[in-house]
């Protein structure tokens, strides 16, 4: 079984996700309930730090377009932050860049939201 654990903690009005271990068809649903829980809470500006994520399937990726166009539809964003080079291939791979604002630092991706 993979090892997956999210902490959340926030930046002034932006939440921040950060993932640990293995995103996969085993663990995606704990993203889900994270990112459900914050639009349940009105919290739409949303940034996910991958600095500690060693792997992400395509079931990982598929959470993050089920809830992109719901998030922004209410005002908000997912910006995404700390790739590594193995797991930004997979999303590049997928055409996610043009999709989304992927960012070297969390700091970078907060700051995006006060342009």
């Amino acid at each position: 079984m993979s090892s997956f654990t999210i902490q959340s903690r926030t930046s002034g009005s932006i939440h921040i996700l950060e993932l640990n271990g293995e995103l996969d068809a085993h663990t995606a649903s704990h993203l889900e309930d994270s990112l459900k829980s914050l639009i349940e809470e009105k919290q739409f500006n949303i940034v996910v730090n991958f600095s500690r994520l060693d792997y992400i399937s395509s079931a990982g990726l598929g959470v993050f377009m089920a809830y992109i166009e719901d998030v922004r539809s209410l005002g908000g964003d997912i910006k995404l932050s700390n790739m590594s080079d193995k797991v930004y291939n997979v999303f590049d791979l997928l055409g996610f860049p043009t999709l989304y604002d992927i960012l070297h630092t969390e700091e970078e991706a907060i700051v995006k939201f006060t342009i």
